[in-house]
């Protein structure tokens, strides 16, 4: 976890303990924003959704992801402030990572095709024999060269075999006559992949015209609107999944745009769209696989 720095507010001078959140990786390594602490918090007035994001790359696997911008209110005057964050230095080129984004295809072109393969370098050497990189009965010293020293496997970024789908019986849809007819549907589906208690949270909903269904391990929401989802309303069930360390699944009646559809893809959100039957239907990869295994 981070350790907490003091900042001060531009307002009333007070100085508030801060920690950085910590978020996690598609590797599973934890990554932070670097604080800035030389430069003053920034006083925010005025609040966009680009700048409420901030890119951040894994110092595991040097992946580049968007995470949302530390800010911090102060606890004498409710101020609240945005902490400045060191920007991303961009790798030169043939640097970088070499699992990760920042190796630019410079670096594997210079390696060679015997490096890329795992056949040992791609200067053997003058004088070398050309067969003498690739068997491993042509060793040195050791008894045994390169290749020797490499076990005879397949691979190593072979996709796992699809997981077999759960036998269920066939889904009975309801047909959508109303908004309140969708998130029953929708909570119908959920039920029938194989969450339980599927409900509507207590309390006050938020304003909005998407509404929240939960289930143990689920953060579900049904958009019964006109209009195509966008890609602020996926990043928003995925922030609400995040939190709750859960799945976050989302319903539209209109389908989504674009950037909605491109965004869930990257997250490994699924994606269902609903007809007036009542039939709620996969509309990415995620969505796929959730109906293939179930919950």
């Amino acid at each position: 976890m981070a350790e907490a720095v003091p900042v001060r507010c531009p307002a009333c001078l007070r100085e508030n303990g801060y920690t950085a959140p910590v978020f996690p990786c598609a590797c599973g390594s934890p990554v932070n924003p670097p604080l800035d602490l030389s430069a003053p918090p920034v006083l925010l007035t005025h609040r966009t959704w680009s700048d409420s994001w901030v890119a951040v790359r894994c110092t595991t696997c040097g992946r580049e992801s968007e995470w949302p911008h530390p800010e911090l209110g102060c606890g004498s005057c409710g101020t609240v402030v945005r902490l400045p964050v060191h920007p991303l230095e961009r790798p030169e080129s043939g640097t970088g990572p070499g699992t990760g984004r920042g190796a630019g295809p410079g670096a594997a072109g210079a390696a060679g095709p015997a490096a890329r393969r795992g056949e040992g370098p791609a200067d053997t050497g003058a004088g070398a024999p050309a067969d003498a990189v690739g068997d491993g009965r042509a060793g040195g010293a050791g008894g045994g060269g390169p290749a020797a020293a490499r076990p005879d496997v397949g691979p190593a970024h072979i996709p796992p075999p699809p997981t077999a789908a759960v036998p269920r019986p066939a889904f009975r849809p309801v047909t959508i006559r109303t908004a309140r007819d969708a998130v029953a549907t929708a909570a119908l589906y959920l039920r029938w992949l194989g969450f339980q208690d599927v409900r509507q949270p207590d309390g006050r909903p938020i304003p909005s015209a998407a509404v929240d269904l939960r289930a143990p391990g689920l953060v579900a929401q049904v958009d019964p609107t006109t209009a195509p989802a966008g890609l602020r309303a996926v990043e928003c069930v995925w922030l609400n999944g995040l939190t709750a360390s859960a799945t976050s699944v989302y319903f539209s009646l209109a389908g989504y745009t674009a950037d909605a559809r491109d965004r869930a893809d990257e997250l490994g959100i699924p994606l269902f769209v609903m007809d007036l039957t009542g039939m709620p239907q996969p509309v990415n990869d995620p969505a796929d696989e959730l109906v293939g295994s179930g919950a």
